[in-house]
């Protein structure tokens, strides 16, 4: 079992930054790939961002290419989302997930992910 509790959301203004973390229990290889997702009301869950185990490849969605950038320390069972330049239409309840399964590579569909957190939101107003 993994567990995952994600912070460092809030309220902040467009063009703002926040530095989103997320911690494992658990070995940093139960934890396999990570991804971050995001869902703001009424809508469905998004992928934003993923990483390998190793850390040594990511993806982005194309809405956040440029602006966010996924990272980790598995020493510390963490994985991290910096997000820059934050817009209005960046609100949302963004959530860490693990895949243990896959280790040298990742999946960008939700379904896939075994285990996820509860959230923390991120509001950037205008």
């Amino acid at each position: 079992q993994v567990q995952l509790v994600e912070s460092g959301g809030g309220l902040v203004q467009a063009g703002g930054s926040l530095r989103l973390s997320c911690v494992a229990s658990g070995r940093s290889f139960m934890t396999g790939a990570m991804g971050w997702f995001r869902q703001a009301p009424g809508r469905e869950r998004v992928f934003v961002a993923a990483i390998t185990l190793s850390g040594g490849s990511t993806s982005y969605a194309d809405s956040v290419k440029g602006r966010f950038t996924i990272s980790r320390d598995n020493a510390k069972l963490s994985v991290y989302l910096q997000i820059n330049s934050l817009k209005p239409e960046d609100t949302a309840l963004y959530l860490c997930a693990a895949d243990p399964r896959r280790t040298y590579y990742f999946s960008t569909a939700a379904i896939n992910y075994d285990y996820w957190g509860h959230g923390t939101q991120v509001t950037v107003s205008s």
